[in-house]
């Protein structure tokens, strides 16, 4: 398996790429709704709310723990994840920019 070369990406490229492989799965996006809509969840609570395992409902919250979209703080034997709005700010502007770019070229495809 080869490198990912992400060093030779600018950071805003990074930045995007990082949330979007967070968003890149619908339970994950339903993790991130659900969280948003309670303000705060125990991993059991969401997997409650989801047709998933427990097992599978940990996965996602760590990959999307990893891109920072949320944050976890131990409560006893249990995780209480809630949204990190700063970070939640950053990916919403860094993908806006994305897009707006598209939008601000108005160039024709094809």
């Amino acid at each position: 398996m080869g490198l990912a070369k992400t060093d030779e990406f600018t950071l805003r490229d990074n930045r995007i790429a990082k949330y979007a492989k967070a968003l890149a799965h619908p339970a994950r996006v339903a993790i991130l709704q659900l969280l948003i809509k309670k303000q705060a969840c125990v991993c059991g609570d969401i997997v409650d709310e989801l047709p998933l395992s427990q097992s599978t409902v940990s996965q996602h919250l760590k990959e999307l723990k990893a891109s920072g979209l949320i944050k976890g703080d131990i409560d006893g034997a249990k995780v209480c994840y809630c949204i990190d709005e700063k970070e939640l700010e950053i990916a919403q502007s860094s993908l806006a920019s994305l897009f707006e770019a598209f939008v601000k070229s108005k160039k024709k495809c094809c």
